[in-house]
Order: C-alpha cells, then sequence, then structure tokens
C-alpha cells in the first residue's frame, strides 16, 4: 500500500531532506529510508514534499512511500519513531491512493521563519530563529510583504528547482510581531531554491530602515538575482504545512 505520513524535525544534524548519491551527510530522506529498512527488511524509496535544505525544520512536512505492511498504519508510525533519531518524528500516517505524490499534488505549501529581535542575544533559540539586533520595523515588513501577493516572476529571489519557470503565484504574505519575536509566513503554490530565505534577507533590510518599500517591489520586478539582500541563514525557517485538494 502507498502510506502518507507527516514529519516534523530538527534540520540542524541534517544535510537537507534529500538523500545524497553517495550519501557522505546525513539527510531526513537518508534517515527514514533506513528507519523503514530495519523495520520491514525492505528496500523503500521515500517522496518528500519539499526538498529543505542543510538546517531548515519542519513541522509539516509530508512524506508518501510503498509498503508491505501487514499491520495497522498506528502500528508503523509507532515502530517508526521507535527506530528514527531523536530530532526526527512521525506526527501522523494514513493510507493515501495509489498515486499519491506529496510534491506534485501539493496545492500549496507554506514557511515561517522565526527571528528574535532583541539587542541582547539568547543561545536558547540560536538554533531556531535569527537574532537581529537591530530594531525592525514591522509595519514597513509588513508594506513590504504585500507586494509579494499575487502571481509574479520571482527570479530576483530564486531559482527553479525543476524546469525553467520562475513564475510562482504567492497566496499570503504576512509580518508579525510578539516582543521579541517577528514571524514571516509565506504560502505559495510553489517555491524556488532559497526564495523563502532570499525574501527574508530583504524584508529584514526594510525593517532595518536601509531600504523602502519602493525599492524592494523594483527588487521584485527586476528578476535579477543580484539585486536582492544577503540570503537569511537556514536555521530561522521551517516548512509548516502542506496543502492538498
Amino acid at each position: 500500500m502507498r502510506v502518507r505520513a507527516t514529519l516534523a524535525y530538527n534540520g540542524t544534524p541534517y544535510h537537507g531532506f534529500q538523500r545524497q548519491s553517495p550519501e557522505r551527510e546525513p539527510t531526513i530522506q537518508g534517515e527514514i529510508e533506513r528507519a523503514l529498512k530495519h523495520i520491514t527488511n525492505q528496500a523503500i524509496s521515500v517522496l518528500g514534499a519539499g526538498r529543505t535544505d542543510a538546517g531548515v525544520h519542519a513541522s509539516g512536512q509530508v512524506i508518501a512511500f510503498d509498503i508491505e505492511w501487514r499491520h495497522d498504519v498506528d502500528d508503523l508510525q509507532r515502530a517508526l519513531n521507535a527506530t528514527l533519531p531523536a530530532d526526527i518524528a512521525v506526527m501522523d500516517v494514513a493510507e493515501a491512493a495509489a498515486g499519491f505524490h506529496p510534491r506534485y499534488d501539493a496545492r500549496s505549501r507554506e514557511y515561517r521563519y522565526t527571528i528574535y529581535n532583541s539587542t541582547l542575544r539568547h543561545p536558547l533559540h540560536r538554533l531556531y530563529a535569527l537574532h537581529v539586533s537591530d530594531p525592525l520595523s514591522v509595519p514597513a515588513m509588513r508594506a513590504a510583504a504585500q507586494r509579494l501577493i499575487g502571481e509574479h516572476d520571482f527570479a530576483a529571489f530564486g531559482q527553479p528547482t525543476i524546469g525553467e519557470s520562475t513564475v510562482r503565484r504567492m497566496q499570503r504574505a504576512e509580518v508579525q510581531a510578539d516582543a521579541p519575536w517577528v514571524t514571516i509566513d509565506l504560502e505559495a503554490n510553489g517555491f524556488l531554491y532559497r526564495m523563502v530565505r532570499s525574501i527574508v534577507g530583504t524584508l529584514i533590510e526594510v525593517g532595518r530602515g536601509r531600504m523602502p518599500v519602493e525599492r524592494f517591489t523594483a527588487i521584485l520586478e527586476s528578476r535579477d538575482r543580484s539585486q536582492a539582500e544577503a540570503t537569511a541563514p537556514p536555521h530561522g525557517l521551517c516548512l509548516t504545512w502542506v496543502n492538498y485538494e
């Protein structure tokens, strides 16, 4: 049967989601496939909804795989969680339609980038939030983020992961503040390689007052990758949800 599962993981120790060939560094996909091999003695290939980069986290990554399994899926979930490293957990498991593909069947993906905006750094937050000591203007960041809504060519903020098109449809772009936290939530029908982190790095410059909103818009419209500001580091980013029909 084909199984669909939702994963949560701390991406810090891993070289991204996608298995390498040969695998010189640990990956999320590699760990899942090793756990399945241990449980079933079957060589099982896992499909993922998003190829998160090294150091990027997830609370809603969706995977799928085909398995010969005589027990119920709850038993499979328990067996996986007993076998996987402590950094990875299977949050739910269900039987899926035979042709279900977690990536190509997805209607949208949601990411959250978390910023710890304080003059002092906090050691307990260093793995999951970017520390920015400069004061950030959330209203300015929010105004700039709204320019992302709709269908645009996002070439200025990333490179395509498949094919050549850099056009994507941004459905939601929200900047929220609850001091000392600033969160940036983006939902789109697809994302380019490092697109979220490039947008975040540029929005931070808007928040710092170093870039007007009009300049942010001009960068988006330029479709020139060299125009964007520095890409934000991976540890503040989390794949939070994948939406299906």
